[in-house]
């Protein structure tokens, strides 16, 4: 079989439903028969050729990762009446900085946004303006309903998932594919920063217990990166089990699962405060 029996386990597993996948294998049979007829007749090597650049595009297209942003942000401890991610940031909504870069990443496929219906208009006329198409999804009460509500959209043939939370504005789209990069190759993944100051645990009156050893300490961030069927399943045992959590990292963290820290460095800031905004304001000033 030559140079098939290279890339026939390839194209075996591109098998999805879409027209791509459908495309290459057919490519792939009348190949196989063209090279085991007369593999040095010229028809023959232009259907090789052909076929190997199908399975390229087809492989390329389906290993790319869904993203899902969390865009259900209040404003109470920025001082807003509504949601911070509308709020206005050099110009622009605060939520098109985040998928700026979400557009530019060469890893993402599909992005979806996930927010609450009373800012659906505001949204959805950001995610027109997007350099790409956007999905709208209408979020829960909790931003763990919320993401749980999000995998329920993504395509069906979704595998992989980044969850980012559309406050991170400033983060660098080679972050989204540092993420999707490891989380296709099998590893649950958080964007993450060492904590380089003291910490001190209290008790309820204040006063300090203990200084966890710094060394290990790391600032959780967002994207965090999931095989879709694992991220579900930690979301359905957690409404059976009535769990509450801040992020998806800590679903695994609870079922036992492992989860890998990516260093993404102090800039990936998460605006929650004014002080937050005015750095957010000076960071985009200097790029």
């Amino acid at each position: 079989m030559g140079w098939i029996a290279g890339h026939l386990e390839t194209g075996l597993k591109l098998i999805s439903g879409s027209s791509e996948s459908r495309q290459a294998l057919e490519l792939l049979l009348k190949a196989s028969g063209a090279e085991s007829e007369n593999a040095h007749e010229p028809a023959a090597q232009v259907v090789r050729a052909d076929c190997m650049e199908a399975v390229s595009a087809c492989c390329q297209q389906e290993s790319l990762v869904h993203l899902l942003i969390a865009a259900a942000g209040s404003g109470r401890r920025m001082g807003a009446d509504r949601n911070k991610l509308l709020l206005n940031l050099r110009g622009r909504p605060l939520l098109a900085w985040t998928l700026d870069a979400a557009c530019a990443a060469e890893g993402i496929r599909w992005i979806g946004v996930i927010g609450q219906p009373a800012d659906c208009g505001e949204i959805g006329s950001i995610l027109q303006a997007a350099p790409r198409s956007v999905a709208w999804i209408e979020g829960g009460s909790t931003r763990q309903e919320s993401v749980e509500r999000g995998l329920a959209a993504l395509p069906a043939d979704a595998e992989h998932v980044l969850i980012h939370d559309g406050a991170r504005c400033l983060v660098d789209p080679h972050l989204f594919d540092r993420c999707a990069a490891a989380v296709q190759g099998g590893e649950a993944v958080i964007a993450a920063a060492p904590v380089t100051d003291t910490i001190k645990r209290v008790d309820e009156r204040g006063l300090i217990k203990e200084t966890p050893d710094r060394a290990q300490l790391w600032a959780a961030q967002t994207p965090q990166g999931f095989a879709v069927a694992a991220l579900r399943e930690g979301h359905a045992q957690a409404r059976a089990l009535g769990w509450s959590v801040t992020d998806d990292a800590a679903l695994f963290e609870r079922l036992g699962w492992p989860v890998r820290v990516l260093d993404a460095g102090s800039a990936n800031l998460k605006v929650t405060t004014p002080f937050d905004l005015m750095v957010a304001e000076a960071v985009l000033a200097q790029r």
